[in-house]
């Protein structure tokens, strides 16, 4: 239950974020699930990888190269997904994803609270 009430908020939350930047565009809410899922998917499966291969530059950096790749992640479900979820560019991609970020934060402090008080 947990995970199905976290992918539909998740689905919302790039509504908001294509609501709140023009860059980012969802056509439906169906779009936003598959969306969802495939930057859950991305996330899971190619990230941990590309952190460990980008590591030297993220240490350079002092972790803000993670935003770059946060970026690539959700660029990258919009070139899978097509013209149902479109990113504008990577400056759009990169501004979408801290969006999408932040209101991922608030989501799982939600949850968090929701299901320690059960």
């Amino acid at each position: 239950m947990r995970i199905l009430l976290k992918w539909a908020l998740h689905a919302v939350a790039l509504l908001c974020v294509a609501y709140l930047y023009s860059g980012v565009e969802v056509h439906s809410f169906g779009a936003a699930l598959g969306a969802a899922f495939v930057i859950g998917l991305l996330n899971t499966l190619l990230r941990p990888v590309l952190v460990i291969l980008t590591l030297p530059v993220t240490i350079v950096t002092l972790g803000l190269f993670l935003f770059v790749i946060n970026a690539l992640m959700f660029w990258a479900a919009s070139g899978l997904l097509g013209t149902a979820f479109e990113v504008r560019g990577f400056g759009a991609a990169l501004l979408g994803s801290l969006i999408y970020s932040l209101l991922g934060l608030l989501i799982e402090s939600a949850l968090a609270r929701l299901f320690a008080q059960q």
